[in-house]
């Protein structure tokens, strides 16, 4: 089975985590601050925290945004359910705004038109949470523009374009956002097993994302509420989780980001042979915005059904059948049952629903041979135009 996305992991990964075990720190130790450094410094950003996955960052990043009862949080329905579900761990509620039919990101337009309502109807976000799909950044700028008009903040949801640009810019230094979150789950474009980290320019929200991640506890004496008791002492003045990353997650991070570029570069490579072997098919393969620079995590195509015999559920069993670890991502989170339940329904973002109607994410990954390629390409050939 050819899947549709996989991990690379060379001999100085494999180094480095040995190296680690073989250390006196596990967790809590050098690697971990290393590793922060090394993002922050790559992507251009004032501070940077590991956590053990991206869920616990987006979570972190609301809570640090102040995201309480009372509030609402919007994002994308096509997304995985944690860009949503950050929200209510903070008590808030959660809406959505249908995607732009062409980026598959959520629509600035759409966006604003919701906004002037949610004005009228005294019901503004406290925070969107704007998802980078499959790698493309979301038209940022005009997102931070209409952030600076209504009053919310931003939450760049990274997970997928770590690598990416956008406007020039790698993804992730907030120049647009109050934070940003990366993944690091295995079939992400850099991996620490799972994991992820949020960054941001703000000191003030980078301090409390710090104390969040661990237990709500410092050691600093200056945001104490009282004299220390001796170099033991510390504090706990917040109310925190432990969402620590490891030393062996970061050092496996920290050998990855050597091989960032190359990992973005091969992904680029290998949508530029599907974009030419696929181009006559009916299929409508992914659109780049000339503003961004992908970091091409999904290469999603959508099915021309009206000109296939197949439904979408009868080419996706097929390729499955033939070898292909294809996927679809996703399922629009407002079709959830746990959303349902929440008044959502069938109906409510028509683009969100034609796209998952359908959407196949095909294989996608640094070190996909041009044997695996081509048997890519030459199934979905045969299964979309018999």
């Amino acid at each position: 089975m050819i899947p549709y996305g996989r991990q690379s992991i060379n001999q100085a990964d494999i180094d480095v985590v040995v190296e680690v075990l073989q250390s006196d720190f596990l967790t809590q130790g050098p690697k971990v601050p290393a590793f922060e450094n090394a993002v922050a410094k790559h992507i251009g950003a004032k501070h940077a925290f590991a956590m053990n996955s991206a869920t616990s960052a987006l979570h972190v990043a609301c809570l640090a945004l102040g995201v309480g009862e009372g509030d609402w949080l919007w994002t994308t329905p096509v997304t995985f359910v944690a860009s949503a579900n950050c929200g209510l761990y903070c008590g808030a509620k959660v809406d959505f705004v249908d995607i732009d039919p062409k980026t598959y990101n959520l629509c600035v337009r759409t966006l604003e038109t919701k906004l002037i309502k949610a004005k009228e109807a005294g019901v503004l976000p406290k925070v969107l949470v704007a998802v980078h799909l499959c790698g493309q950044p979301c038209d940022m700028e005009a997102i931070y523009k209409l952030s600076k008009v209504y009053g919310f903040k931003v939450i760049e949801d990274a997970s997928h374009a770590i690598g990416g640009k956008y406007k020039g810019e790698f993804i992730g230094n907030s120049r647009y956002s109050d934070i940003t979150v990366f993944s690091f789950h295995p079939v992400k474009i850099i991996t620490t097993a799972e994991g992820g980290m949020a960054l941001t320019n703000n000191d003030e929200i980078a301090a409390k994302m710090e104390l969040l991640r661990s237990h709500g506890i410092t050691r600093d004496t200056k945001q104490m509420t009282q004299p220390s008791d001796g170099p033991w002492y510390y504090q706990q003045i917040e109310l925190g989780y432990n969402y620590r990353m490891t030393e062996l997650q970061a050092a496996l991070g920290l050998s990855q980001m050597n091989r960032l570029d190359e990992f973005v570069a091969s992904r680029h490579e290998i949508a530029k042979v599907y974009d030419t072997e696929l181009k006559d098919l009916p299929l409508t393969l992914p659109w780049q915005h000339p503003d961004s620079y992908s970091g091409l995590h999904l290469y999603v195509v959508r099915l021309q059904l009206d000109k296939i015999k197949r439904t979408h559920k009868e080419i996706f069993q097929l390729l499955r059948d033939s070898g292909l670890g294809v996927n679809l991502h996703y399922i629009p989170i407002h079709l959830q049952p746990y959303y349902s339940k929440m008044g959502f329904s069938n109906g409510d973002f028509p683009e969100a629903e034609r796209y998952y109607g359908e959407a196949i994410s095909i294989p996608m990954f640094h070190g996909m041979t041009v044997d695996e390629q081509t048997k890519v390409i030459n199934v979905l050939k045969q299964v979309v135009l018999e």
